[in-house]
């Protein structure tokens, strides 16, 4: 292996952040993985330590780069990924957070996202953003930072205060404040950027109060960001990948045609359909977002967000204690042939595409005596893949799938041969999952690697190998009655008096 030729992902998660080294064939050659603490404040309210999110994704760095015994100076580039939405507000001279960061997943600026709508300004937002006003996105968080933490309007408005996703402040810690950047998939979810002149957008920025000197450049996904400062890596790397997860795991699934599709089994499950140059506005209640590009020229994508996803399997083992490890549901769910007719639907923060209902909260239908633990763990395993169909039916009647049915799944929960299985059946799809299920890391070292001739056109062309395929293996009947069943368990859940 010549020298140079290694790309360091860095995985910015919910939950944890992970670093993975690839080499100039895309392969894994060493990895590391830190969870951190996740903060809840108050009821539906979700903040991560910024201090923390830098020291895990450091700390993994270091010990993947030690793990595979190479030098600092053999890395050819970093990339990130990052979760996003979320919202660190920090000042600009000592780098200290005002606030911890507000996470994707908090509901706090739910009423304020309520007068918003009331005030008849819902229209005017998605046709510049792609977005639905919700509490999910980025400028009501940052909003909210500035009209609860003593100060930090005026410091803001005085050019003191800088706003990032996740992705740019690791950017400016890891160069020591000299990259003050974010990439177009980033910046198309803070709800300040119109997706179709690639812009700030200053009627929105005066809708929502905040300051442009907050915000940082934008640029393509795959380019030189800058250079790391020595004092963090002991070398100058080159930063030349940046996207927000799931825009990365669409790339790194190597979803480049129009009408490909891709969902990515994590905390939530999020589903993006390349549309090209075709900024579609969906009817069915989903986003219309960036892809990642590599140039100027606007790529989109559909985008379906499911809140809960693999997020109820942590539930299970952690809050309800039903089993110990994560993957012990997939035992337990095959070991009965059915639910008995229950459902869980875990609206734990409210429901996402296409429902959009930020109050809806969990419920659970069709209980009966002989309801039992594997039962209920089938239900929750289940809930997934009912979510997962709700928003490939939605896709589908914004743009009809082309090439056939084909669903390319990564994450944690896609291991999960069950729920594989049953989202195959559940949806009509072919499930394919391939041999590297890191597709969001893989899409971040693909877009820096192109950027420093790592990677080429040809290689991403190249065949894939390795790849397991779950076909649909249901009756029609049988499918159309458990979604039914479905839909009628979901009605109740978002029922209010």
């Amino acid at each position: 292996m010549a020298k140079h030729k290694y790309i360091l992902a860095l995985d910015q998660g919910t939950t944890s952040s992970r670093a993975i080294i690839f080499d100039g064939n895309g392969e894994i050659k060493a990895r590391a993985q830190a969870e951190y603490a996740q903060i809840y404040p108050r009821e539906g309210w979700v903040e991560h330590d910024p201090v923390e999110i830098f020291s895990s994704v450091a700390a993994t760095a270091s010990e993947a780069i030690a793990r595979l015994g190479i030098n600092r100076a053999d890395i050819a580039a970093i990339g990130i990924t990052n979760q996003r939405e979320t919202t660190i507000v920090w000042d600009k001279r000592t780098g200290a957070p005002v606030y911890n960061a507000i996470v994707w997943q908090c509901r706090r600026t739910a009423e304020m996202c309520d007068k918003l709508k009331a005030d008849g300004l819902s229209e005017t937002i998605y046709k510049k953003t792609g977005l639905p006003i919700d509490a999910y996105f980025s400028a009501t968080k940052i909003k909210w930072i500035l009209d609860n933490v003593d100060g930090a309007r005026q410091k803001a408005q005085n050019g003191e205060l800088l706003f990032g996703t996740v992705d740019t402040y690791l950017m400016w810690k890891l160069s020591a404040g000299a990259i003050f950047a974010t990439d177009y998939t980033n910046a198309s979810r803070t709800q300040l950027f119109n997706i179709h002149t690639l812009k700030w957008d200053d009627e929105l920025l005066a809708l929502f109060d905040i300051p442009r000197c907050m915000l940082p450049t934008v640029l393509p996904s795959s380019g030189i960001f800058g250079f790391t400062d020595e004092s963090v890596f002991g070398a100058k790397i080159p930063i030349a990948g940046v996207a927000g997860d799931q825009q990365a795991a669409l790339f790194g699934q190597r979803c480049f045609t129009r009408g490909a599709v891709k969902n990515t089994f994590g905390t939530g499950c999020f589903l993006l359909m390349n549309t090209g140059g075709e900024a579609i506005e969906s009817k069915h209640g989903l986003i219309t977002t960036l892809a990642a590009m590599r140039d100027n020229t606007p790529r989109y994508a559909l985008e379906g967000s499911v809140f809960v996803g693999g997020a109820v399997v942590q539930w299970l083992r952690d809050e309800m204690q039903l089993v110990r490890t994560a993957a012990e549901t997939e035992k337990y769910a095959m070991s009965v042939p059915d639910t008995l007719g229950m459902y869980l639907v875990p609206a734990f923060v409210g429901l996402g595409a296409p429902y959009w209902d930020q109050y809806a909260r969990g419920t659970v239908t069709g209980i009966t005596r002989g309801t039992n633990r594997e039962h209920f763990i089938r239900a929750a395993l289940e809930s997934i893949a009912y979510q997962v169909n709700d928003v490939l039916c939605a896709m589908e009647k914004d743009c009809p799938p082309h090439g056939g049915k084909r669903l390319a799944v990564d994450g944690g929960a896609s291991a999960n041969n069950f729920l594989m299985q049953f989202t195959a059946d559940i949806t009509g799809y072919n499930v394919v999952r391939p041999a590297v299920v890191e597709s969001t890391a893989l899409g971040a070292a693909y877009l820096a690697g192109l950027a420093t001739s790592v990677y080429d056109d040809k290689f991403l062309a190249s065949p894939q190998s390795g790849d397991s395929v779950f076909t649909p293996n249901m009756a029609n009947d049988t499918r159309n009655r458990l979604i039914d069943g479905w839909r009628d368990a979901v009605k109740k859940t978002m029922y209010r008096d």
